[in-house]
């Protein structure tokens, strides 16, 4: 899970599915958990959840 992400939060929820999402189209584990928390790093990024 990203840093600065609450557990139980929407970007935690956004992160698992996105996880899960990319094993189920076959991606390995570590790359979905990469995948998923630069996904969820840029979403957080957009709407200014995060310091710059």
């Amino acid at each position: 899970m990203p840093r600065g992400v609450r557990e139980g939060s929407k970007r935690d929820r956004q992160y698992e599915h996105i996880k899960d999402s990319y094993q189920e189209r076959g991606v390995s584990k570590d790359e979905a958990e990469e995948r998923a928390a630069r996904t969820v790093n840029k979403e957080r990024r957009k709407s200014g959840e995060t310091k710059k």
